[in-house]
């Protein structure tokens, strides 16, 4: 398997998305990106507020950019904050390193893409894609 196909994918969010409302966690939105940072699924559940789509998007992309967990973004942010402020900027917006995404993998390792969500606190997103990526059988870390 070197490509996320659809139903992959689309699994990670359905699973996710599960694991997000029996947590009891706010609507979300989640987005599963392929390796080139494509978008190759998405939903937003109702009532999930207008910024959540491109946050989660943000997230995932960030994340296959960088081919780390947005948790660890994050905190090299804290470090380097001028670097990722120009990250964000040449990316036109699309790059954030915020928690609440994590890479696919395959169980060899192989990056596949990745999944980002918002909705909830940065646990709370980083929780649900963990759930989502470890229904469809594959690997985040």
């Amino acid at each position: 398997m070197n490509e996320l196909s659809l139903d992959a994918a689309q699994r990670i969010i359905a699973d996710a998305l599960v694991a997000s409302r029996d947590a009891g966690y706010k609507p979300m939105a989640v987005a599963v990106v392929d390796k080139a940072g494509h978008l190759k699924a998405f939903a937003r559940e109702d009532g999930a507020s207008m910024f959540r789509s491109d946050i989660a998007l943000a997230k995932a992309w960030g994340v296959v950019g960088m081919g780390v967990s947005s948790r660890q973004l994050a905190q090299r942010a804290a470090d380097n904050p001028n670097f990722f402020v120009s990250l964000a900027a040449t990316s036109q917006g699309r790059f954030l390193a915020q928690t609440g995404a994590v890479p696919i993998r395959t169980p060899e390792g192989e990056l596949l893409g990745a999944v980002g969500a918002s909705g909830g606190t940065g646990d709370e997103d980083e929780q649900v894609c963990i759930a989502g990526v470890r229904a469809a059988g594959l690997r985040f870390d």
